[in-house]
């Protein structure tokens, strides 16, 4: 049996208070809304309930953020992509923003288990005077564990990634079990089995000025970092920032993220990092 999951976000200001309506069909839902900075910024935490994407499973989200709302949107655990037995298990989101509007997208790590058929597809439209954070962490199988995404027996595995800035940034590949010339070689993967990113998009070209200083704040830390040797930052468009790093475990890639995206909050918005409390559980 195939879950089949979709939910769409309402983003809107009432007075100075961001407004959050869901609605949902299947097992994909909102766990819990939060204000832990105050009524301006709404943290929703999403769920899966059957706690991972098989083969034939499709999960559908939209958000839809009204002007001058704020959403942070986190996920209590880890997205698992599990082994498939031929059926594509796929996963995709479609935010839109309005002018004013702000958005952090921020999921825990996603893992491709070995063996897994999956597709994970992300895309932002951003009105001009919308801006937005955004990161994505995947770990190809569990290494630790002795479960290793490229597998010989499993050689049939493979993992499609879309991340979409419609005319900005378009960031699209397939990494399969078996593209060893992918994965190991220095010009791509290098061993590692770990790939971070996160970016920060305007819907409009930034101020010079402000995209150098969103730069020189994530290179200053990168340069400070264990990672600083498997880490980048640069600015494919004046209308986003973008940063990458290959590990060989989760926690200090996106020990790298949170602290470059404190820092860019502080630089780009004025705010304090506040994390969500669901990562410390």
């Amino acid at each position: 049996m195939s879950w089949l999951g979709h939910l769409t976000l309402d983003y809107r200001l009432d007075g100075q208070r961001t407004i959050a309506h869901d609605l949902h069909h299947g097992p994909l839902r909102v766990l819990q809304r939060l204000y832990p900075e105050g009524d301006a910024v709404c943290h929703h935490v999403l769920v899966h309930p059957p706690g991972g994407i098989a083969g034939g499973d499709v999960l559908e989200i939209n958000a839809n953020l009204a002007t001058g709302s704020h959403a942070l949107i986190t996920t209590p655990g880890a997205t698992r992509f599990y082994r498939s037995a031929g059926e594509l298990a796929q996963q995709s989101l479609v935010a839109k923003l309005a002018s004013g509007a702000r958005l952090e997208w921020l999921p825990l790590e996603t893992i491709a288990y070995r063996g897994c058929r999956a597709e994970n597809r992300m895309r932002f439209e951003l009105a001009p005077g919308a801006e937005m954070m955004g990161w994505d962490v995947l770990a190809l199988g569990l290494p630790a564990a002795g479960e290793l995404f490229d597998d010989p027996a499993h050689a049939g595995g493979h993992y499609t990634q879309s991340i979409d800035l419609p005319g900005v940034w378009l960031e699209r590949g397939t990494v399969k079990a078996d593209d060893h010339r992918l994965l190991d070689s220095p010009l791509g993967w290098a061993g590692h089995r770990v790939m971070a990113t996160l970016w920060f998009a305007t819907g409009q070209a930034m101020p010079s000025a402000r995209r150098d200083a969103l730069l020189d704040g994530a290179r200053a830390l990168i340069d400070a970092h264990a990672l600083k040797a498997q880490a980048g930052c640069t600015s494919p468009h004046d209308e986003a920032v973008v940063l990458r790093v290959l590990a060989d475990r989760v926690e200090p890639a996106m020990q790298l993220l949170t602290s470059v995206r404190a820092s860019w909050r502080d630089v780009a918005w004025q705010m304090a990092a506040c994390p969500p409390r669901v990562w410390r559980t």
